[in-house]
């Protein structure tokens, strides 16, 4: 009796000290100066995030950064890649603490509580991936990913957003995002917001998903109508 007591209260500490995971998709609602809803979004893959903040009612993109990550104890380090408002910062690090349980990330010293939206589930894609190439006229067409212009898809369980950046210029390209969906080989998005067009806010976008040699083939139209056939591959945590 005593020793299956004693198993009971081990297995009870091993859950309560687990560490809360930052991976998944977190959200948090302000207003603006001129009474604008704003929203804020951050998604956290393996070694790398972005946030995003746009008006909640028509999309309007207002601003992003991201890059990677990493957490020892209770601080987190970013190495950033990209940032919209403030493009200087692109390959500086910064460090900050962070308070995390199930539903609530705080950063310590700033009023600035984001509350969960998934923990990286159902969709079957969560990650973050870089376009590897893509098919023209049937042919396949590799590009390399190791360079500084890039083209990054993150993902949690129901969040995706895409940035198109250039870490050795330290230029923006584009970004979109919103929720996504991954039901019987359909991969479907529905936009929030889109930095290059404010149109395209509001359309869902469904396409043929596979994997193939654990790459994401992406198959369809894109927001202009456009046949693509994209691949991307899954981009490692390499953040030293």
């Amino acid at each position: 009796m005593k020793k299956i007591f004693f198993l009971l209260v081990c297995i009870f500490l091993s859950i309560s000290v687990k560490p809360q995971s930052y991976i998944g998709a977190w959200e948090r609602y302000d207003t603006s100066e001129e009474g604008e809803k704003l929203k804020s979004v951050v998604i956290f893959a393996d070694g790398y995030q972005v946030i995003t903040t746009y008006n909640a009612d028509t999309g309007k993109f207002i601003y992003t950064n991201g890059g990677t990550w990493k957490s020892e104890g209770d601080t987190m380090t970013e190495k950033v890649e990209f940032d919209t408002r403030n493009p200087e910062r692109v390959g500086s690090e910064i460090s900050f603490k962070l308070t995390i349980n199930d539903s609530i990330i705080s950063i310590v010293g700033d009023d600035m509580d984001m509350k969960r939206i998934d923990s990286g589930n159902p969709g079957k894609l969560q990650g973050a991936w870089l376009m590897s190439g893509r098919f023209r006229d049937g042919e396949e067409q590799l590009r390399d990913t190791s360079g500084p212009r890039k083209t990054m898809k993150i993902l949690s369980g129901t969040r995706f957003q895409w940035i198109a950046y250039n870490t050795e210029t330290k230029q923006f390209m584009g970004t979109g995002g919103g929720t996504y969906t991954t039901i019987d080989g359909k991969y479907t998005e529905n936009i929030e917001f889109f930095s290059r067009d404010d149109s395209k806010v509001g359309l869902h976008l469904s396409f043929d998903f596979n994997l193939v040699d654990s790459n994401w083939h992406h198959k369809g139209f894109s927001s202009k109508g456009d046949p693509i056939h994209e691949i991307w591959s899954l981009r490692e945590n390499d953040y030293e």
